[in-house]
């Protein structure tokens, strides 16, 4: 591939695997992250021949024009990412994930070499269902968290937004993620209850029956490049939901396949109707226009973060920088 592709929040949990994918297909990539959780998750790269690194924040004007020269694609990651880490920060998330991402958007919008905006939203747009039927992406949004008030916003400015004609911009609204990663993180709902099974905890779960859709990471990240690699005309000024239908789970769900997969674990629900998020995802529009199929489900990723953590690859799975809050 001769061409260049800008990836924000890099060392990200699923950054790295983006940056990974890439230079698999043969991009050369530039790679930018503040590093507020470290870099680890780039050594394994650090030293390809199409890597290039730049620690810089994304608020920074001058460094993201920098970053951009030379451009061809932005897949943009970088962001204050989940409701509890928006709701600590606020203002923080608001310069983030509103402002700095709009001046990236219209730095590359400007550009005379910049074709590709490839945006990660998320499945948490559409809130809570009204009834028990499917959302997709035709259905309002209902954001219920600053997290996903700002995705929205950012969303509908990237969608309505003049842009040159070879100019292409996606929106891809991600399901719930989870798997292993260079970046592990196990404040994400699958992985954090397979570890805290697999180290013997009490499971307490809240919301035992609240919807969500999940994706493992290792697709989602896949499905950046098939935008990035997909005719324009198909993907320009489009928003996907990136997951499968059929893996929509309620967190009572999660615990039975954790079951089968570690017998004898421990499970109390605690009802609770604080989290206004429910929403079950139908995922045909990518299935359908742009032929992606997940490759991995959730009992997949359960396994492997088992298998991982009882073979000591990840020594101390608790660390605090496997969360972002």
């Amino acid at each position: 591939m001769d061409s260049t592709v800008l990836v924000t929040g890099a060392a990200g949990y699923i950054g790295s695997v983006v940056v990974t994918h890439l230079l698999a297909r043969g991009y050369r990539v530039r790679a930018l992250d503040l590093l507020l959780f470290g870099g680890e998750s780039l050594l394994g790269v650090y030293g390809h021949e199409r890597f290039e690194f730049i620690q810089a924040d994304i608020r920074d004007v001058d460094a993201m024009a920098q970053a951009l020269a030379g451009v061809d694609a932005v897949v943009h990651l970088a962001a204050v990412v989940g409701d509890p880490a928006c709701a600590k920060q606020p203002e923080l998330a608001r310069e983030v994930n509103w402002g700095a991402s709009k001046e990236l958007f219209d730095l590359a919008r400007n550009s005379t070499q910049v074709k590709r905006f490839v945006f990660a939203s998320t499945c948490s747009n559409y809130g809570k269902m009204k009834d028990q039927s499917y959302v997709d992406e035709n259905s309002p949004l209902r954001p219920a968290s600053l997290y996903a008030e700002l995705k929205v916003e950012f969303e509908r400015y990237l969608l309505s937004s003049d842009v040159r004609e070879d100019f292409v911009p996606t929106s891809l609204r991600f399901a719930t993620v989870y798997g292993l990663s260079p970046r592990p993180r196990f404040d994400l709902t699958v992985n954090e209850f397979t570890r805290d099974a697999t180290l013997g905890r009490k499971l307490t779960i809240y919301g035992e029956r609240f919807w969500r859709p999940y994706c493992h990471v290792e697709d989602l990240a896949r499905s950046c490049l098939l935008v990035l690699e997909s005719e324009p005309g198909k993907v320009r000024r489009e928003v996907f939901g990136i997951g499968d239908t059929t893996e929509n789970y309620q967190k009572r769900t999660l615990a039975e396949e954790l079951r089968k997969l570690i017998p004898g674990i421990q499970v109390t629900y605690v009802e609770s109707k604080e989290d206004p998020r429910d929403y079950r995802v139908d995922f045909a529009k990518v299935r359908d226009h742009l032929g992606f199929r997940i490759t991995k489900k959730v009992p997949d990723g359960m396994s492997e973060i088992h298998r991982a953590l009882k073979q000591g690859l990840i020594s101390s799975p608790d660390a605090a920088n496997y969360r972002n809050i």
